[in-house]
């Protein structure tokens, strides 16, 4: 049963509410390809692939407008498949339930996939759409952006033809985006001993839960809590006071979100069970404190839980806490190029216990500049060699460098104003896109990113603001009327 067909544009909700029903989870891609090429067969439009399953759909020039110039819309096809821990979804084989909140669109107990499924029913819209005239069209739909840029990387010259690009995966309506942050990731392995649990030990699970989370680029500089940085930091203290010993850590999930949720089990001595519970009970007030502003829905728990048959061996669990507990997350420098904008943060992303007695930390480092990109990752990766731990570096991503004499810019500026009434915000993102990847591969192409208002992303709380969904639509037409012809 439809619930977004009352909303307008309604063929744009048609096809994000289509796109819903679709598994579509970060390499793991292909029912959504399938799902792309049949629509491209149905509307009889030329669709083809690469080897790493980017699908490029082209629709011809309206009659009239053969010599305009040819515009790329491009989104990406997989989603951040995050989901509360109460909540049952199995993000290979379940459709996203969306509904109607109000002014939103938002899901049951898991990410909505708005970021970038509305940038692809947008795409989907433009191709099938016959009330208005434009050049001719190439929707490129890119694999694997949210854990490793996958689609753009592999990339090929000669496989777009287009000049100008149209990139739907913005979150901000009445912002247009010319530039963009770099990233890498920066992953320590931790390799320890499990040790019998000592006697006379009592277990207990703490949980930190009803963070907001959220995109580790656009809403790091907000001021939201850290599951792991706060777990961390009640055990690393309970280790001190009570020689706590640790049997798990789990938090966090993915690389570009900041972490929602944490877990751990730890072992305390029995007769020291009331003082622990005492001094937690103090810890979740000044933590629910400290942020009553940013995270007014925090929870902190403590429950007795079975024992453990084994714990991390003592040195290796000292060192991984203290290298939590240095390790840096959240804004390291403020832009002075462009005012008000974050350049460089880390984001410490999740914290896993793996099989063969390995803890991995996942982290990620974002920056406008490449020296201070490189800068963050060398900071964390110090924090975690003094601790022991093994390091690797992902291959990063370049950042977006803003062209003040873009073409595409001054229409798409034009044009909002001449709808709206009003100036857009023109400005770079703390958040990574696959502009800069483009770049690489097409130097000569002329970007942009706009798109309707996105909060939450990457977070359960995800949330599409339906209004700006309508002037995200309405810009995106009249930008691609206005495209000029081939000089």
């Amino acid at each position: 049963m439809r619930k977004l067909n009352k909303l307008s544009p309604q063929p744009v909700w048609d096809y994000f509410e289509d796109i819903c029903q679709v598994p579509r989870p970060s390499k793991k891609e292909e029912q959504i390809i399938q799902f792309l090429l049949e629509f491209a067969e149905k509307h009889n439009l030329d669709a083809k692939t690469d080897e790493a399953g980017n699908v490029l759909i082209s629709k011809p020039a309206t009659s009239g407008k053969e010599k305009v110039k040819r515009v790329i819309l491009q989104s990406h096809i997989d989603m951040v498949c995050e989901k509360n821990s109460d909540t049952e979804h199995d993000f290979e084989k379940d459709p996203i339930k969306a509904y109607v909140d109000g002014e939103w669109v938002t899901a049951e107990g898991t990410t909505l996939g708005a970021d970038c499924g509305i940038g692809m029913a947008a795409a989907m819209a433009v191709l099938t759409a016959k009330d208005f005239e434009h050049g001719p069209i190439e929707s490129l739909f890119t694999v694997d952006e949210e854990t490793g840029l996958t689609g753009a990387f592999a990339l090929q010259p000669g496989f777009l033809s287009g000049s100008i690009l149209l990139n739907l995966d913005s979150e901000d309506e009445g912002e247009l985006f010319i530039g963009c942050a770099g990233g890498v990731d920066t992953v320590a392995t931790f390799n320890y001993q499990p040790e019998a649990s000592p006697a006379g030990m009592f277990a207990v699970k703490l949980s930190v839960t009803g963070l907001l989370g959220g995109h580790s680029g656009d809403d790091i500089h907000k001021g939201r809590g850290n599951a792991n940085k706060i777990l961390n930091r009640f055990i690393w203290g309970a280790t001190q006071k009570y020689g706590a010993r640790l049997a798990s850590f789990d938090g966090g999930n993915l690389r570009n979100a900041i972490a929602r949720e944490a877990f751990a089990v730890i072992l305390v001595p029995s007769d020291k069970k009331e003082q622990l519970t005492a001094d937690f009970n103090v810890f979740r007030s000044t933590v629910q404190n400290e942020l009553a502003i940013t995270e007014p829905k925090l929870k902190l728990e403590l429950e007795s839980t079975e024992a453990a048959p084994t714990v991390m061996d003592n040195e290796t669990q000292q060192k991984f806490l203290q290298a939590l507990y240095a390790c840096p997350h959240g804004v390291l420098g403020m832009s002075f190029r462009m005012p008000g904008m974050v350049e460089t943060s880390t984001n410490l992303a999740s914290v896993k216990f793996k099989e063969g007695n390995q803890i991995e930390v996942t982290t990620s480092q974002r920056s406008d500049l490449n020296s201070g990109k490189e800068d963050a990752a060398a900071m964390v990766k110090a924090v975690f060699e003094l601790g022991g731990a093994k390091i690797r570096h992902s291959d990063g991503y370049p950042g977006w460098t803003p062209n003040p004499e873009s073409e595409i810019m001054d229409i798409t500026r034009t044009a909002y104003s001449k709808l709206f009434k009003q100036e857009p915000i023109v400005r770079s993102i703390h958040a990574g896109l696959e502009c800069g990847l483009f770049l690489d591969k097409y130097p000569s192409m002329d970007m942009i990113s706009f798109g309707p208002t996105i909060r939450g992303a990457h977070s359960p709380d995800e949330k599409l603001e339906i209004e700006t969904v309508t002037k995200f639509w309405d810009l995106l037409v009249e930008v691609l009327i206005k495209i000029p012809e081939e000089k």
